[in-house]
């Protein structure tokens, strides 16, 4: 059994409704990473210098070295471009990523974060990478970062973001119960919950596009007028959204060493101003967002079927393709995941084991599946989907006209292709089922076989949806 761990479907085509406060179009979270102080340095006990996000193109790290260049881009942000984005944003809500012992080095930063009332949320112990880094190291990390944040800070964080993470990352902090959101994601526009080891977590998932980080990097921003532009752009669709009914959450994400910087300071301003501009605009930390989508949008439990045994999956969707188990037990068998915890994830991976099988084997899913109003529904022999799904359409209770009718049609027909007249009630009436059955009599065999696969289909889908939405 092959079980792919990644979700591809998320919320899907429909996500669920944020209710923002007071009827908010768009939620605008604000992301201020402090981490100077925490960075690569031999000071610090590391190998080698910093080498990520600085204003050095191509720098490398320096291996037993200090780098006084890096040293001191880093030392801009902690002495001027902190102030500077302080200066411009201390009556918004915003969220910190402090790295907990660049946080032990900045009481002074610490102490106007606090006052300017801002969430000071956990970036890590250092600013370092962890993609190599032992799972019990790691571990460990995350305790002591915990431990740190919460004797220089005063409280424990309650948001997580390492940004350069391992795959055990989210887990890991998952599993200290100490979290309400983390944001080690860049999957979606709206919070969501992930289940670790048994435990529902939430992510509220962070972003890279829109994010000074890109000052940093060759296929970035270069002026100030590019970075503006872009979070503009970034706000009108999502705010466009909300207006349409569907409210999304934008992220911003800042660094004291680049944005900070007076030339891109002015970009970021405008940008915000160009915000706080529009009406039903939410600004908020991330934790505002988490405790709000946690409070609207509790955990929901179901028995995945991803998750499933084959006795269980064919238990729960071996009748979907009529009298067919077959189909259930070998789709079981398929590379599924949380992307077909769904009714259409589901009806995907029967619907392939279908259209795999044999002309021979699709042929006896049809003769598997009663005639409309045929012998097996006057004595009441129908599965309990087709008697509920020919009854929908009042197949049950016809006149000895319509009854006779029918079954003409249903001899002439079965006579003709060797298989039952199948359609999919659900879609349709009395009167667009006897036209179908009309009209489609008068095709050749194969064209009517593959209508008649095309309707189990469908058949199965509807019984799908019908299924999950209870």
């Amino acid at each position: 059994m092959t079980r792919y761990p990644r979700d591809m479907t998320g919320h899907g085509a429909t996500p669920p409704a944020a209710n923002w406060p007071n009827g908010a179009k768009i939620a605008v979270q604000i992301v201020l990473n402090y981490e100077e102080g925490g960075e690569n340095n031999v000071l610090h006990g590391d190998a080698a210098s910093e080498a990520f996000l600085s204003e050095i193109t191509g720098a490398q790290p320096w291996a037993g070295q200090r780098h006084w260049n890096m040293e001191t881009i880093y030392e801009y942000g902690a002495r001027a471009g902190f102030w500077r984005v302080h200066r411009m944003l201390s009556d918004l809500p915003v969220t910190v990523y402090g790295v907990a012992t660049a946080l032990a080095r900045a009481p002074e930063q610490v102490k106007a974060m606090k006052d300017a009332g801002w969430e000071i949320a956990s970036h890590g112990l250092k600013w370092v990478e962890h993609k190599d880094m032992p799972e019990e190291e790691e571990r460990a990390a995350i305790a002591e970062s915990i431990r740190l944040h919460t004797e220089v800070v005063g409280t424990p964080p309650r948001g997580w973001y390492t940004g350069r993470c391992s795959m055990n990352t989210n887990r890991l902090a998952a599993e200290t119960g100490q979290f309400a959101y983390l944001a080690d994601s860049y999957s979606d526009d709206l919070p969501y919950w992930e289940r670790f080891a048994g435990r529902d977590q939430l992510v509220v998932p962070y972003t890279m596009d829109c994010n000074d980080m890109r000052f940093a990097i060759q296929a970035g921003f270069t002026t100030g007028a590019q970075f503006e532009s872009y979070l503009k752009d970034s706000f009108d669709v999502l705010y466009a959204e909300g207006q349409e009914g569907a409210p999304k959450m934008l992220s911003i994400g800042l660094h004291c060493r680049l944005v900070g910087r007076p030339g891109r300071a002015a970009a970021l301003k405008r940008a915000i101003d160009y915000m706080r501009s529009h009406a039903d605009v939410w600004f908020a930390s991330r934790l505002d967002i988490a405790e709000h989508w946690a409070r609207e949008h509790p955990p929901v439990a179901f028995e995945r079927p991803s998750e499933m045994d084959q006795a269980r999956f064919v238990q729960e969707f071996g009748g979907i393709f009529e009298h067919s188990p077959w189909i259930a037990k070998a789709a079981h068998g398929l590379e599924l995941g949380r992307t077909h915890d769904t009714a259409q994830g589901v009806h995907n991976a029967l619907a392939r084991v279908f259209r795999s099988a044999s002309e021979q084997q699709r042929l006896e899913v049809l003769t598997a599946h009663p005639d409309l109003a045929g012998k097996l529904a006057a004595a009441k022999r129908l599965t309990a989907e087709s008697t509920a799904e020919q009854a929908s359409v009042g197949l049950d209770a016809l006149t000895d006209d319509e009854r006779r009718n029918f079954t003409a049609l249903n001899d002439a027909y079965t006579a003709k292709f060797g298989f039952p007249f199948i359609i999919a009630v659900r879609d349709n009436t009395k009167a667009s089922i006897m036209e179908a059955f009309a009209r489609r009599i008068d095709n050749d065999r194969d064209t009517e076989f593959a209508e008649a696969c095309a309707q189990v289909e469908r058949i199965a889908e509807l019984r799908l949806i019908e299924k999950f939405a209870t």
